[in-house]
């Protein structure tokens, strides 16, 4: 597939996971961790157009000069932007005006990618990171709309459009063992593609240890909340304890409890919980609250990547113990794109794995998602461990 078809697809599935929604629904910002539908399909095409077609396509003309403000989520070097948590205070552009935007920078980014034969490689490694970046919107715009859809009062039904696979019920929880031993971790830069934080492969020791093949599931999860998980402090740290009391919760998101039943909001409205599934929408203070009450523990992310052939994995990110931190040898990229990642490695956690919502092909075993403790809104779950 060329560049072309694959730019081509990639948008067009951007377009398929926003195909149902209302024009009101793209404006909507309920917490700052959200992003509005507009914002995405806006930020996404700004990217293609500051950082392929201005630098590398003469005769460019921009779109809208004022789009850079607007559209800029946190790139220091391109220049100052709305601040995250107003982003849904954004009546201008409309909805008309940013579809107007994407076709503007797609008919542009059409003709451009058809002399392909000339680009450096470093342009062809810019070009496939901006495949990754909308890749990467493309599972915010799910997680996003969920919760802007499952917060609203009328828990609507929305359609999904998009190629979304199937999660399969959790199979009996089997344990797998990991020798003790030294293990290489991380990406070798030889990929067809990964993020600079993925780089550099190095050594780590393990000593021997034991996970479960399978995700914990709803049903598992469930018997933790009817034992009075989330009124026992003794199995909380301390900040997630906080959180648990200053937040009132009591189950994960988007569970809710009808006639002594649980429900759990989904594309189709609520529906009964399925028991087999795996657990969804857990913060880190939760995952980490459940493996204390099960007597285990939380993966790191190091022992998740050497056991990661041995695992069913995919359906759920799932929390490790392994803050969010540079690789031995990791290096920024210079200008705007070096702002990718490193400067996040700070007070976040990794997640490994990839989800429902994880646009197909784009999570590998070397993959660091990464979030803050408190975060529960993406597909996250967990995984068991223990030491032998």
């Amino acid at each position: 597939m060329t560049l072309r078809e694959k730019y081509q697809h990639l948008r067009a599935r951007t377009e398929a996971i926003c195909q149902g929604l209302e024009a009101e629904d793209f404006v909507v910002q309920p917490i700052g961790d959200v992003s509005p539908p507009k914002w995405h399909l806006g930020h996404t095409t700004w990217f293609f157009e500051t950082f392929v077609l201005l630098p590398h396509a003469p005769g460019y003309a921009v779109f809208n000069a004022q789009y850079n403000y607007v559209f800029n989520s946190y790139y220091e070097t391109v220049g100052a932007r709305v601040v995250r948590t107003d982003r849904g205070n954004l009546s201008r552009p409309t909805v008309a005006d940013v579809r107007r935007y994407r076709a503007y920078v797609d008919d542009a980014m059409g003709v451009f990618l058809t002399t392909e034969q000339a680009f450096s490689s470093a342009l062809r490694e810019l070009l496939i990171l901006g495949l990754n970046h909308e890749e990467q919107h493309q599972e915010l715009l799910i997680t996003d709309i969920k919760y802007i859809l499952g917060h609203n009062p009328l828990l609507p039904m929305y359609p999904t459009h998009y190629d979304k696979p199937a999660v399969p019920d959790v199979a009996a929880g089997q344990w797998v063992s990991v020798p003790e031993g030294v293990y290489e971790i991380g990406a070798t830069g030889q990929e067809d593609f990964c993020f600079d934080n993925e780089l550099g492969r190095h050594k780590v020791y393990l000593p021997a240890y034991q996970l479960q093949r399978e995700l914990v599931s709803n049903a598992e999860y469930l018997a933790f909340i009817e034992a009075g998980g989330y009124a026992d402090f003794r199995y909380w740290h301390a900040a997630g304890w906080e959180w648990v009391k200053a937040q009132g919760i009591q189950a994960p998101l988007y569970w809710h409890q009808l006639a002594g039943q649980w429900h759990y909001y989904t594309p189709e409205g609520l529906a009964p919980l399925s028991l087999g599934q795996p657990v969804c929408h857990l913060s880190y203070y939760e995952a980490w609250a459940y493996a204390q009450w099960r007597g285990l523990r939380l993966l790191t992310e190091a022992e998740w990547e050497v056991a990661a052939p041995l695992l069913n994995w995919g359906s759920r990110w799932e929390w490790t113990e392994s803050a969010y931190l540079p690789y031995p040898g990791f290096t920024k990229a210079e200008s705007a794109i070096g702002e990718y990642n490193g400067k996040f490695m700070v007070d976040q956690l990794v997640l490994r794995g990839a989800s429902e919502a994880t646009t197909p092909g784009h999570s590998r075993p070397t993959y660091r998602n990464f979030f803050q403790a408190p975060a529960r809104w993406q597909f996250t779950g967990l995984r068991l461990a223990r030491y032998n």
